[in-house]
């Protein structure tokens, strides 16, 4: 096991020091690393094993040898160890052990891998240069034999056995079940411990926990650990500023957001308010809304929750556009969409320079607008309204309405093309996403929240909008983000147009915009088309076409490759389908909310638990158990006419009841659910 030095990005870096700092302890089968610990870290890092050991190594090149490598350690191909002592270079861990075994016999062995943080006046044992072990000694001995090593893994099953049993579905689909009972929620659980930090794909020194990330990563695991989720929030919001705009990313451990990236990302304010709101309608905790939490982590200026969601709002409505369109600011939640940026010089960031011909305009052009946040505002907003209105201030909630309504209005007047509707107007008052552009006609990010808020429906936009995605974005592994994919930079546009077509942001498939199209398919009582959309990315789904898609076939992927793929080298469909940047995406949360919420139709809502599915005309129905403020539903939805949507009768307990809201019955009893489709 090799050692980090405590800090990635330094370790990669700061050769000329690092290899000069290493430092270990042993003491009998224990191996401690503790670099910098006699001076400025309170932790440090052990290895062992449960029994005795015939030798060791902590040193990095005696363990590997001068010429070789690490796929052939000198010690490893010598059987024997070296009992290097680390002292710089590059400490590590490694146990020597000989074991002989008669015929049929076994023996297993122990080994464990702590970190230790001690109190400062605790450091050292009485001599002033011995790690205090008293922590590690107590972890050791917590799993130093099999059997408690056993009891210590049946306690974590039954960890993730309560966890997962929270909602539990049976459908007539085997690999639904499988993602929603198991995969899926794993995964949300994970997003939310490691939000975009460290995977295969994140370095773990860059991102931090994102503002819209862990807001959004809310959605998926509120039912799993909703304490936890409340201090996420709060958390959240405490980076926030006074006037709603927030630091893109803090910090984890210091909790502060991270100056080096800023804010004025459009976006980031309203997924607040849906993140507070799905707290609230899955516990019933109003109490949040009291909450003093802090601007900028300022508890001098702190403020109610409620405040903070006021001023996240308003922070839309007072930042708009010539076309009464939200700002787009330096991106929106396609952060490779950066219309103030004009970069044409190599190594700056699309997302931290803003071009200096807007410092006028406070950093930003006051011409570029956002469609996608237009339609996020008027998709989040009205929870905004439901919260003032169950407070009594119906004034506010009034005066927030008309804000909405008016957002909806522009949106339809300048920002419907037709068939679809627009992705942005660009900072020379350009449309962007429309049939009048000669690349990039149609963009998926728009049309979901468009669609779910009702915008034009009367017109049948909804529709249109459907059919326009079918037929420009969709494909057998999933709908792309935009079509045509870019074929040159414009420099208007920012990022998104430096990615190969099919790639990424450029014609590539999304997986985490598509959910919002699920969903959005599912309000409309497209069920058919909504599961369509949902098989096509499920990693369930893709187990026949793993040689093409090549990631895990039971976790999210950032991305697949688009239909447009290769085609930068001759090759077109070169990489289409295959997956890319596994488990640490927001894909998690919004399939998880688009499957069991939108599709399966089984989501908390203010006053209750509702039940609307929009599934598979071919279905017979469905059955699920979920927990829900204090008590067990148990649930069977029947569909006996075979519709996609649509609730003809509801009975809970033999008791008929008019609305498809399950009242909040928190009496730690089952309560039985009979739900006919019709």
């Amino acid at each position: 096991m090799k050692s980090g030095l405590w800090d990635a990005q330094d370790d990669c870096t700061n050769f000329q020091r690092n290899f000069s700092t290493g430092r270990v302890e042993v003491v009998g089968s224990t191996i401690y690393h503790k670099t910098e610990y006699r001076d400025r870290r309170d932790h440090f890092a052990f290895y062992t094993v449960n029994d005795e050991i015939d030798g060791y190594d902590t040193d990095r090149d005696s363990f590997i040898g001068l010429y070789n490598g690490f796929h052939n350690p000198q010690a490893v191909e010598a059987g024997k160890s070296n009992d290097s002592f680390a002292d710089g270079w590059s400490p590590i861990a490694s146990h020597y052990k000989k074991i002989t075994l008669a015929p049929g016999e076994t023996k297993t062995l122990v080994f464990i891998l702590g970190y230790v943080e001690m109190p400062v006046d605790q450091k050292f044992e009485a001599d002033g240069k011995t790690i205090n072990k008293v922590k590690a000694l107590e972890m050791m001995e917590k799993y130093n034999t099999p059997e408690k090593v056993a009891a210590g893994l049946a306690e974590l099953k039954e960890h993730w056995n309560n966890l997962l049993s929270i909602l539990n579905v049976n459908t007539p689909d085997d690999k639904v079940n499988r993602m929603v009972n198991i995969w899926n929620q794993y995964q949300c659980m994970v997003t939310f411990n490691l939000s975009r930090s460290a995977s295969y794909f994140e370095s773990g020194i860059g991102r931090g926990m994102g503002f819209r990330d862990s807001n959004q990563d809310v959605l998926g695991f509120v039912h799993q650990i909703p304490d936890r989720a409340r201090e996420r929030i709060i958390d959240i919001a405490s980076t926030q500023f006074p006037d709603g705009g927030c630091y893109h990313q803090y910090q984890p451990l210091t909790k502060k957001g991270n100056a080096d990236i800023g804010g004025d990302f459009s976006d980031d304010p309203l997924w607040l308010i849906l993140s507070v709101s799905a707290y609230i309608k899955e516990t019933g905790d109003w109490g949040i809304l009291d909450e003093m939490v802090p601007y900028d982590n300022d508890m001098s200026i702190a403020k109610p929750m409620l405040d903070h969601l006021k001023v996240s709002f308003y922070k839309i409505v007072n930042n708009l556009g010539p076309h009464g369109l939200p700002l787009a600011m330096r991106a929106d939640w396609n952060d490779c969409i950066n219309l103030s940026c004009f970069s044409d010089t190599p190594g700056e960031s699309f997302q931290t320079y803003t071009n200096p011909k807007f410092a006028a305009e406070g950093g930003y052009s006051k011409v570029a607008e956002s469609v996608m946040v237009a339609t996020l505002f008027t998709y989040a907003g009205p929870n905004y309204v439901a919260i003032l209105k169950h407070l009594g201030m119906d004034a506010e909630a009034e005066a927030a309405q008309a804000e909405i309504d008016k957002m909806k209005a522009n949106i339809m007047e300048s920002a419907w093309d037709g068939d679809w509707f627009l992705r942005a107007y660009d900072a020379n008052g350009e449309k962007m996403g429309s049939k009048e552009c000669e690349e990039g006609q149609i963009f998926i990010e728009p049309q979901g929240f468009a669609i779910m808020s009702d915008i034009g429906k009367d017109q049948g936009c909804d529709k249109k909008t459907l059919a326009a995605i079918d037929e420009r974005l969709n494909t057998q592994y999933g709908l792309v983000l935009n079509n045509p994919a870019f074929t040159k930079y414009y420099i208007q546009y920012g990022e998104i147009s430096t990615y190969p077509g099919g790639y990424k942001e450029n014609a590539g498939i999304f997986t985490h915009n598509n959910a919002w199209i699920i969903c959005a398919a599912a309000y409309a009582g497209a069920g058919d088309q909504a599961f369509k959309y949902y098989s096509e990315i499920a990693p369930a789904f893709t187990e026949e076409t793993s040689d093409i898609h090549k990631t895990e076939p039971y976790v999210y992927g950032q991305m697949i490759g688009g239909k447009d793929a290769g085609s930068d080298i001759g090759k077109p469909g070169n990489h289409f389908g295959q997956g890319k940047n596994s488990w640490l995406t927001g894909t998690a949360a919004w399939n998880m909310v688009a499957i069991s919420q939108y599709i399966l139709g089984i989501s908390a809502d203010f006053d209750g638990l509702k039940i609307d599915p929009s599934i598979p005309a071919a279905w017979d129905g469905l059955n699920a158990t979920r927990q829900f403020r204090g008590a067990t539903y148990d649930i069977k939805v029947t569909n006996p006419n075979h519709v996609n949507k649509g609730i003809k009768s509801v009975t809970v307990d033999g008791n008929a009841i008019e609305s498809n809201v399950l009242p909040v019955f928190g009496d730690g009893k089952t309560h039985t659910v009979e739900v006919v489709m019709g």
